[in-house]
């Protein structure tokens, strides 16, 4: 148990309790550290929650203890979005994502040993996918690594009978590691995460799993402004997989409504809004058609989660993108409510919100949806430039000094004004 507390320990945590073991004041650190006892002190309160490897370097020096023991566990650097711990922490990733081979086309570490059943990893996958949608990055960093390395290993012996289930569970979880490096903004490693990803599901047969990666890799296509392309690959798809909806499974309905609400983003960024309405009205036809009935057991909601709710949300996205406050909230108001919902859909949603409040000045209560987005997905939040851009709209406007709230938030999003 203590073990487990100290991982999760920011560094100003660790490097208060290494400073109080060496029986030093904060000014005393400082000298030795030759470093601002602002420094120190920001870092120790956690009003600077990052800080440069530089610095970390002397602090560590002046405790006499090894660097690593202030940066603490790499994945969870990397989920704080702090800065020079990146390469460290996709480390264990990237060799799965992209493992090096031979001449011959063998992986350069073999796998030892025969790998769990598919239903086991089965298993693990949706348990993968239920920490990702709580926003828990760093743990899925930790855990997605040797799954993903297992499932290949799966493949590989799988007989003709199980090898098209193998080959879908290798396009999934390829699909999830692809939306972890989206969030994580390693924009190149997701693009080779998903291209394997739909290579795995053309192998698996599975056309809904293969249209809902090409989803994905229009979000990431979109991350990286390539709109024109988004949007062409998002409708073309939806074409090539448009089910019959008097026999269509809801997840041929699900597959088939998120490419078409991916293309009605793209469009809606590229400035036709005609389009991107249609694509939203006709994504809302799938939804009703698929009602709204609980979610199968063993549901991906990487894969998933696919009803009305999410259509309205991106009604009221593309409302936000044509920057138009009033009507933004006016649709949120029609979003349905119920239980907080979890994952990046909502959260993205609650950002246009707070984007609609800023731009009516209504500064409090944008405010309030970020201190949301805060207790809720903290790790997420610091990736998201959007939320940092709201912050800069409250702050400009602000006619007294920040709030502590406000303080609080530039804090977690990078903001300096």
């Amino acid at each position: 148990m203590t073990g487990r507390k100290a991982a999760k320990q920011t560094i100003g945590e660790k490097l208060k309790r290494h400073r109080k073991a060496n029986r030093l004041t904060q000014q005393q650190l400082a000298e030795r550290a030759d470093l601002s006892i602002e420094i120190v002190r920001k870092l120790e309160q956690n009003v600077r929650r990052s800080t440069s490897l530089a610095t970390l370097h002397a602090l560590a020096r002046a405790l006499n203890v090894p660097t690593t023991a202030l940066m603490g566990d790499a994945a969870e650097a990397a989920a704080r979005a702090e800065p020079d711990h990146r390469p460290l922490s996709l480390a264990a990733i990237r060799r799965v994502v992209a493992p090096v081979r031979g001449l011959n086309g063998t992986l350069l570490t073999a796998p030892v040993g025969d790998p769990p059943t598919l239903d086991v990893l089965t298993g693990r996958l949706r348990a993968v996918d239920r920490t990702y949608q709580r926003n828990n990055y760093a743990e899925a960093l930790s855990v997605l690594p040797p799954l993903l390395a297992d499932v290949r290993a799966a493949v590989d012996i799988a007989n003709d009978r199980h090898r098209p289930d193998a080959y879908t569970l290798l396009a999934r979880t390829q699909h999830l590691t692809g939306n972890l490096l989206i969030q994580l903004r390693a924009g190149d490693l997701a693009q080779t995460a998903l291209t394997g990803a739909l290579d795995a599901a053309r192998q698996s047969g599975n056309e809904d799993v293969a249209a809902t990666v090409v989803q994905g890799m229009c979000w990431l296509l979109m991350r990286q402004g390539r709109l024109a392309e988004a949007a062409e690959l998002a409708t073309a798809t939806a074409d090539q997989v448009e089910p019959r909806f008097s026999r269509a499974t809801p997840a041929q309905l699900a597959a088939w409504g998120w490419l078409l609400v991916a293309g009605s983003a793209a469009y809606a960024r590229d400035n036709q809004p005609d389009v991107a309405a249609d694509l939203v009205d006709a994504a809302q036809a799938a939804a009703v058609r698929i009602g709204e009935r609980a979610p199968e057991a063993g549901h991906l909601m990487m894969v998933g989660g696919f009803d009305s709710g999410r259509v309205q949300m991106a009604r009221v996205e593309n409302a936000a993108v044509a920057g138009d406050p009033g009507r933004v909230l006016d649709l949120a108001r029609l979003v349905p409510s119920g239980p907080t919902p979890v994952g990046s859909s909502w959260q993205r949603h609650r950002l246009d919100v707070a984007w609609a409040y800023a731009q009516r000045r209504e500064h409090q209560d944008a405010t309030g949806v970020l201190v949301e987005l805060r207790h809720l997905a903290p790790a997420w939040l610091r990736q998201q430039r959007y939320a940092r851009d709201i912050v800069d709209t409250i702050a400009d406007g602000r006619r007294r000094a920040m709030t502590e709230d406000l303080a609080d938030l530039a804090s977690v999003v990078g903001y300096t004004p």
